[in-house]
């Protein structure tokens, strides 16, 4: 069995317990289906390993799905409905699936209230894209299933989509670097890819490399003159921005540490200083090349 094409980050497999659906692609000791299971954190790490002190692959939002196919020592080995990422997470942070979601949150970020009061206590932070099933409502709040209520304007239908997904990055502009990170209390170049294509329909990958498939390819600038438009991605080997425009980039860098704007020339010339150059650019404007 040959695993060299078979991404480790997307597929659930390692020598002791495999997928069943990869039965016949991989080997290992044992073979289990998953159990589905959903979100019940505000935000949940998603780890390399089952330990605290493991590096962050990435994160899974409240109300997002995820297929458990291990449960042991307090710590799951979960793949992401959203995007199918491969990870560990704390058993805690899961609870039952629910009745399919009928609303996303659509703000960056929004409190989850005791009650339909702003002054009641808080019991949580739900970010941008989190889904959740809205079972009624109190004046201006929506009361969600697993508990709480979040204002009304800070939600959308499930199937509401944004129409400049560059829009959407913009707000999360100042917003701290965080590698794996994938909220706007903290995240990483991918992540806001991901996140601005997520709030309009687009479903993305969660990492860079595959990133690189969205779109249709447009010359690299300054090997024809060719001119960038707002929405291009450009991407350096395990990195990713967006243009706002034909000049100017905005990107969650770990040299400002946070979501910022700056010329793509200036971008361009200091990471070229680490050896890095720009090896692709992938134009987004038509539904067609998503």
């Amino acid at each position: 069995m040959d695993t060299d094409r078979l991404d480790p980050r997307t597929n659930p497999y390692r020598p002791d317990l495999a997928a069943t659906a990869l039965r016949h692609v991989v080997a290992a000791s044992r073979y289990v289906d998953p159990k589905p299971m959903e979100v019940v954190a505000d935000l949940a790490p998603v780890l390399a390993e089952p330990n605290p002190d493991a590096r962050l692959e990435t994160e899974a939002l409240f109300g997002e799905n995820v297929a458990v196919f291990e449960d042991r020592d307090g710590w799951s080995w979960v793949q992401l409905g959203t995007d199918d990422y491969i990870g560990y997470l704390h058993s805690s942070a899961l609870g039952p699936p629910k009745a399919g979601k009928s609303h996303k949150v659509s703000a960056l970020r929004t409190y989850r209230y005791s009650r339909a009061d702003l002054k009641s206590p808080r019991l949580g932070l739900l970010s941008l894209g989190s889904p959740v099933s809205v079972t009624g409502r109190t004046g201006e709040y929506c009361e969600i299933s697993g508990g709480g209520f979040v204002h009304s304007g800070h939600v959308c239908k499930i199937d509401h989509a944004e129409t400049d997904f560059v829009a959407v990055a913009e707000r999360f502009a100042g917003t701290p670097y965080l590698w794996g990170g994938r909220s706007s209390i903290g995240l990483d170049c991918s992540a806001l890819v991901q996140l601005s294509l997520g709030a309009c329909g687009v479903p993305a990958p969660r990492d860079s490399d595959m990133q690189m498939n969205l779109g249709a390819g447009v010359p690299v600038p300054g090997t024809d003159g060719h001119d960038l438009v707002r929405g291009d991605l450009v991407f350096w080997r395990g990195h990713v921005g967006i243009m706002t425009d034909k000049t100017t980039l905005l990107h969650a860098n770990a040299d400002a540490m946070e979501v910022a704007r700056e010329p793509l020339a200036e971008a361009a010339n200091r990471i070229g200083g680490t050896g890095l150059q720009i090896i692709g650019v992938r134009r987004l404007h038509a539904a067609s090349d998503l």
